[in-house]
């Protein structure tokens, strides 16, 4: 194929901190999702320069052929795991954007070359063929590994479970298979990533596409039904080695995040609610001698609030739940972000100690009650900070407001207009909003950004700093 390369791409980095190093973003890439279903999603591309005479605005897109899409979770064909010495696949590029639509099981393949603001649709997998290779539907979440591109699927295609992993090829993009070779009582599905260095893999836990496409169901929650374990497994062999159980008040463990340097063998994990008092949590899992263990380290508390300012599905409790739907760590392994969606913010903790975080800075925006604004918006927001990304210096952060149409109806019923805003981070630690970048989608959804280049989630490390 033309992307076959005979140097590494030099968006791959062998360590973190040379990471660090590489230019700033000037791109982002946005999914932008229409809730009614009437015209296709899209992939918004931004203008990040501060110097251009465009920045913050759109200046590229891509609609998709099809309808009713959603377009969720998506990512990279290609990382530094490519510079891996176990798999070395240097020749690829960081170039193709792999797009899933959650509810139509459809995966795009989008090609970023030649002009970076035009992407191109390469390749499209539909739901049919993705179903017959993998018994696997509605897939989520992309990460680039040293021998192939990761999928996750939540389910299969009757909406059951189980769901889990598949593998796609790093340049044809055809279908290689479910991954788990014996995935023992794991069944639900959402999030995975692995320590490569340790050929350890950790995935957590949702709900079959039945428990969540129609919304958040109370009698699943109240029974404790959604997901509450992390899986641990053998990356080599891939088989399932242990279940982390976290109880089943904790519920919905959803975005990992591990730590970069590949020396470090530990992450963090967020859960959206707690059925004992509403709050949200973070948990860190660790290696302790040959056994992995998982404790909290970080609990956000319900707000107490007027039933009248509540949707219907929290009025009885009184109180708006933080709901942690996203978890992000800096490069350098120091900051941790966490979205508290239900609320309206940001946190940032320092998690140098990752066993003591301290909190060091918050912005608020949107919320279900307070609803802040910003200096460009002309009234309240809706939504609140949901997906967030770092970049790759770790001296920016980017947020967009919308979770999972289904769910932003149930928690914000007058609806949600889509945005995304920056933040720029103090370097000893706290958050500093940018008044100037708040991108206004109107009545469309955004839900996650890609930068041009990677960000702090996109890729894994098998060198550690030097």
């Amino acid at each position: 194929m033309s992307s076959r390369t005979f140097r590494p791409d030099p968006t791959f980095y062998p360590s973190p901190s040379m990471a660090q190093d590489a230019p700033r973003e000037t791109l982002a890439y946005v999914v932008e999702i229409d809730a009614t279903g009437r015209t296709p999603d899209a992939l918004v591309v931004l203008d990040l320069d501060p110097a251009s005479p465009t920045y913050a605005q759109e200046v590229g897109r891509v609609d998709m052929p099809n309808l009713g899409d959603e377009l969720h979770h998506f990512g990279w064909n290609a990382c530094s795991a490519a510079l891996c010495p176990t798999m070395p696949h240097p020749h690829v590029e960081r170039r193709y954007l792999l797009i899933p639509g959650l509810r139509s099981s459809r995966v795009y393949v989008l090609d970023t070359k030649p002009d970076p603001r035009q992407p191109t649709i390469h390749k499209v997998i539909e739901p049919q063929d993705l179903a017959a290779k993998t018994g696997y539907s509605r897939p989520h979440t992309v990460h680039c590994g040293p021998d192939a591109v990761y999928m996750n699927a939540l389910g299969s295609p009757s909406g059951d479970g189980p769901g889990g992993v598949f593998l796609l090829d790093h340049n044809t993009f055809e279908i290689k298979g479910a991954w788990e070779k014996n995935r023992g009582p794991q069944h639900l599905s959402y999030d995975f990533w692995w320590h490569l260095g340790h050929d350890t893999m950790l995935t957590s836990e949702w709900g079959t596409p039945n428990m969540v496409e129609q919304g958040l169901n109370p009698e699943i929650l109240l029974a404790g039904g959604y997901g509450h374990c992390l899986h641990v497994w053998n990356l080599r062999t891939r088989e399932h080695v242990r279940t982390l159980d976290l109880g089943p008040e904790q519920q919905m463990v959803l975005e990992l995040r591990p730590a970069h340097d590949p020396r470090k063998t530990y992450g963090f994990v967020g859960v959206v609610t707690s059925l004992a008092d509403l709050s949200a949590s973070v948990w860190l899992w660790h290696l302790d001698g040959d056994e992995w263990k998982i404790q909290k380290v970080i609990e956000v508390p319900a707000e107490p609030a007027d039933a009248a300012d509540l949707p219907p599905l929290l009025q009885g409790f009184g109180a708006v739940p933080p709901l942690i739907t996203d978890i992000n760590l800096s490069l350098d392994d120091r900051f941790l972000y966490v979205s508290c969606w239900g609320t309206g913010e940001l946190r940032q903790y320092d998690v140098s100690d990752p066993f003591q975080p301290r909190l060091v800075g918050s912005v608020h925006l949107g919320g279900i009650v307070r609803r802040t604004g910003h200096p460009r918006a002309s009234g309240p927001l809706t939504g609140g900070p949901q997906m967030v990304e770092v970049s790759r210096d770790g001296q920016r952060v980017y947020v967009t407001n919308s979770l999972y149409v289904s769910w932003d109806d149930q928690f914000y019923t007058s609806g949600i207009r889509g945005w995304a805003a920056k933040l720029d981070v103090q370097p000893g630690g706290g958050l500093t909003l940018d008044p100037d970048f708040l991108v206004d989608f109107g009545e469309k959804r955004a839900h996650q950004v890609r930068l041009q280049g990677g960000d702090a989630s996109s890729d894994s490390f098998c060198y550690p700093n030097p």
